[in-house]
């Protein structure tokens, strides 16, 4: 996909919530249905950070949003970016508003990336022809980061050097590789597998209140109208 295709937007920085975490909850969860309230309990009392994709130089706009696409769909919570010369974009038609339900995590080299991951406990792996593991394996490492490369030239060498291990996932046809966005669907799948949600009760409450002010309509106009209130 083009960099320059009208639905290619830029990945949006993370903002302070307009209010406490409580005040934004009182104000905007009475507009929530039932079903809708229950579905979003749902999916933040199965987010993890044990697993975090790592997406290192990608470019193509279609395969970063795929990729934010299946970390939401399997429960992962954070996404990490490495960005080339370009900068980071993503498509929105593909990505269906997952950036908006995901912390998105820029960093400015490798080395600084490692230093975080490590720093929360996570085991770092990149893809290789002769990796070590398998996706499958990932699963049963308490916290780790998997790192996904540039559609051309793959992950960066800084990064395999500062990796821990090497994954792959095993393919018994004449193809050697697959699309990034694939193997980062079917990685996270297996490296997913059996993690319940790990989330503190404050995370949970955070998240709550941001996916309210993702989720409902005109969300700052009533949180406007709700703190006049209480200042009335």
């Amino acid at each position: 996909m083009r960099r320059s295709a009208p639905e290619v937007v830029e990945l949006p920085a993370a903002n302070e919530l307009p209010a406490n975490v409580a005040t934004i909850i009182a104000a905007l969860d009475p507009f929530l249905t039932d079903e809708r309230r229950k579905r979003i309990a749902d999916v933040i009392a199965s987010r993890t950070r044990a697993v975090v994709p790592v997406l290192d130089g990608l470019i193509d706009p279609h395969n970063v949003a795929a990729v934010l696409r299946s970390a939401d769909a399997f429960g992962v919570q954070e996404v990490h970016l490495l960005a080339g010369p370009e900068g980071f974009v993503a498509s929105r038609k593909i990505a269906q508003g997952a950036d908006r339900w995901l912390d998105v995590v820029e960093h400015p080299s490798a080395a600084a990336c490692v230093r975080a991951l490590r720093a929360s406990g996570h085991k770092v792996y990149v893809a290789a022809m002769n990796g070590t593991v398998t996706p499958g394996d990932l699963a049963r490492e308490a916290k780790v980061a998997i790192v996904f490369g540039n559609e051309h030239a793959g992950v960066s060498a800084e990064m395999h050097a500062l990796a821990d291990d090497t994954y792959t996932i095993p393919m018994r046809g004449f193809v050697q590789s697959l699309n990034v966005s694939v193997a980062a669907a079917i990685t996270l799948f297996h490296a997913t597998q059996g993690r319940p949600g790990e989330l503190s009760a404050h995370e949970q409450e955070l998240l709550r209140a941001r996916y309210l002010l993702v989720g409902v309509p005109r969300a700052l106009d009533l949180l406007e109208e709700h703190l006049r209130r209480q200042g009335a």
